[in-house]
């Protein structure tokens, strides 16, 4: 017996690490098109579902895709109704997991197979690069979860041949709860909805458990992957919440339908119906999934609308700052976290430079400038950062770099506003005044890019007239100064006074070298830009 329950917690154990492996895999190489596809296919409620469905399985994971939406309700991008949608959709999706071990993993005996995908994998792993390392990964992955299934289903007859598990029956009201209980504690503990279908599954091909069992079970699986999302949200940010609720109310209300109405269905059907009666157990259970799901679509797409004004109503937004956008759980899917963080580094950046201009505009002076909401914004994010794991993929590498070094850039750019001042002693002064207004108007063109979800980057034309305006600043550096120098000679500007307009037309210099440095980070014909 104990060699058996070792037998089945490895066959768990591999199958989850396969399952991660794969998925991880996936997500690093779909990061940037999942991000892309839910900008531009979500623009209705039924183009949401089916987005959702296919991109979890593409991902092999709801999590990932219900995660990329908490990202773009946070950034704007996806209206929440839209997000319901997407999150009905992956769990539609995620039943493809089922169907895949019904029809390959306890189907087909493809252990033998398993291990040259691992094998293959790996060494794609050691010597590629890249995209087709993360590939390698995949295979390995792939491999790793159909070695674990069959470790599992091993295990399971060795469960079926010593234990008795009839006790357990779905005969009594009271008996059918308790499978249901027992379902979602399988899946608070292996922490993977898929996992523990699996091993239902596996235990039903061995003949462990009966057909009634394992769709109660399935039932009582399903609730048990909220638990996660209700953890996951309890300290997240507010679209966090929101999109938490949607998967917990959607299961919930899902599985008391699919216990009152789908599960005697199915049973009945399964045994007055002759050729129901004559299809494999295990692929009913797969149907008896993915029917569980699309009843949820049934019931709830109709009342979208009213649903989303109901969770808006009962969790309103609370925190206005730009953090709202820097959810930890967007860690999980490295491109989304970036473009969080992207979001928010655009919106400093143009608050930066709205001040600047304010104030070259004498719309605002010195005292009226307020720093500290944006000072904490920039530690929020360098925190976020800090926490933030080298994603796998090139891409996401490169825009993480990217996004370091416009951190940095912000920062300058936020000392040069202790400095400011200057800009008065450069406008009473009409040989100084003209480059202020210049630069004043450039920096408004660059607001209105910066201020666009997502960032289109700059064009080039704006690219050239930032270039521009810093070369003119440079070559007039040096005729400005000589000309401050001979009003201060012919007793125009006592020594103080030239000192200050000096180290005023200095610093306007810099600020506009320091503006032109982000233009060229942020510049459209970049080889590295934010995609």
């Amino acid at each position: 017996m104990l060699n058996t329950l070792l037998q089945l917690f490895g066959g768990i154990g591999l199958f989850l690490l396969g399952m991660n492996l794969m998925t991880d895999s996936l997500k690093a190489l779909a990061g940037e098109a999942l991000r892309q596809w839910l900008i531009r296919f979500t623009d209705s409620p039924l183009k949401a579902m089916f987005s959702g469905m296919t991109l979890t399985m593409v991902v092999q994971s709801s999590t990932a895709t219900t995660l990329a939406t908490i990202g773009f309700v946070s950034a704007g991008v996806l209206t929440f109704s839209n997000a319901i949608g997407v999150i009905i959709g992956a769990n539609i999706g995620t039943t493809s997991t089922g169907w895949m071990v019904a029809l390959l993993g306890l189907k087909i005996s493809i252990s033998k197979l398993a291990l040259p995908l691992i094998a293959l994998g790996a060494i794609f792993k050691l010597l590629a690069r890249d995209r087709l390392a993360l590939f390698g990964m995949t295979i390995a992955g792939f491999g790793l979860l159909f070695f674990g299934i069959d470790v599992l289903q091993q295990a399971m007859e060795g469960v079926a041949a010593s234990v008795d598990l009839s006790q357990w029956s779905g005969d009594t009201l009271l008996g059918s709860l308790l499978l249901v209980l027992i379902g979602v504690v399988m899946t608070i503990l292996l922490q993977s909805s898929s996992a523990a279908i699996t091993a239902t599954l596996a235990a039903l091909a061995s003949q462990a458990i009966n057909l009634e069992q394992t769709l109660t079970l399935v039932i009582g699986q399903n609730i048990g992957t909220v638990v996660t999302a209700i953890l996951a949200a309890i300290s997240a940010t507010t679209s966090a919440k929101r999109t938490a609720a949607v998967h917990v109310i959607f299961n919930v209300v899902t599985a008391i339908f699919a216990f009152l109405f789908l599960l005697p269905t199915f049973l009945w059907a399964f045994q007055h119906l002759n050729y129901i009666h004559s299809i494999d157990p295990v692929l009913i259970v797969a149907a008896f999934h993915t029917c569980f799901s699309l009843l949820g679509a049934l019931i709830f797409m109709p009342f979208i609308g009213k649903f989303e004004q109901l969770l808006v109503k009962l969790l309103p937004e609370k925190e206005a700052s730009l953090t709202r956008y820097l959810d930890d759980s967007l860690y999980s899917v490295p491109a989304l976290a970036i473009a969080a963080t992207e979001r928010v580094l655009m919106q400093s950046t143009a608050d930066i430079y709205h001040l600047f201009v304010k104030f070259i505009r004498g719309e605002i002076v010195a005292p009226m400038i307020n720093t500290s909401e944006l000072d904490s914004t920039l530690k929020k994010v360098e925190s976020y950062l800090e926490h933030m794991t080298v994603p796998q993929s090139t891409n996401d590498q490169q825009h993480l770099i990217l996004l370091l070094r416009l951190l940095v850039y912000i920062r300058v750019l936020r000392n040069d506003l202790n400095e400011v001042t200057q800009v008065d002693l450069l406008k009473k002064q009409q040989i100084l005044q003209e480059l202020p207004l210049d630069f004043a108007n450039h920096l408004e063109k660059q607001i209105s890019y910066l201020q666009i979800e997502p960032f289109p980057k700059f064009p080039a034309d704006l690219v050239d007239e930032s270039v521009q305006l810093e070369q003119l600043s440079t070559e007039q550096q040096t005729f400005l100064r000589q000309k401050i120098m001979n009003a201060s000679v012919n007793h125009q500007f006592t020594a103080a006074q030239t000192l200050e307009l000096l180290a005023a037309q200095r610093w306007i210099v810099h600020l506009i070298t320091h503006t032109q440095r982000v233009t060229l980070l942020l510049k459209q014909d970049e080889d590295k830009t934010i995609e």
